[in-house]
């Protein structure tokens, strides 16, 4: 199964406070060992929301907003993408991370839907297209 994994935002972590060169260096290795196991899939921080924007849609209405964001605990610093074979073994990679923040935080673990979740009707026409996103976003790296 893939799951995100969201790192919750911090107060630093939206006033665009780097983290410290430690944890840099432990994430880095935390980031080696899921890679070396075949987990990971992705890795990315996120810029904080100020320098984002939310589009609102109401019908066919489409609304801009500018960041900041309000509701600090509800916004995310970071993800990763991971391929673990349960729920228990994203759990247990997650415990060993180290805390992405200097203060408690809360990481969440989603998992991704996958071509089967949405019946045996849709399997075949999702996995093609799937599999024409992945072929084309493989051809672009580079």
């Amino acid at each position: 199964m893939r799951c995100l994994v969201i790192v919750k935002a911090s107060k630093a972590s939206e006033a665009g406070v780097m983290p410290s060169p430690e944890l840099i260096a432990a994430m880095g290795k935390f980031n080696e060992e899921l890679m070396k196991a075949g987990v990971l899939l992705a890795a990315e921080g996120l810029h904080p929301t100020s320098k984002g924007k939310r589009v609102r849609f109401s019908g066919d209405k489409r609304m801009v907003i500018d960041g900041p964001f309000a509701e600090t605990k509800e916004l995310i610093a970071g993800f990763w993408l991971w391929q673990v074979k349960s729920m228990a073994e994203a759990v247990e990679w997650l415990k060993r991370c180290p805390n992405p923040h200097a203060e408690e935080c809360e990481v969440e673990i989603r998992p991704i839907f996958e071509a089967e979740d949405f019946g045996y009707e849709l399997k075949p026409l999702l996995e093609d297209q799937e599999k024409r996103i992945h072929d084309h976003l493989a051809a672009r790296k580079p």
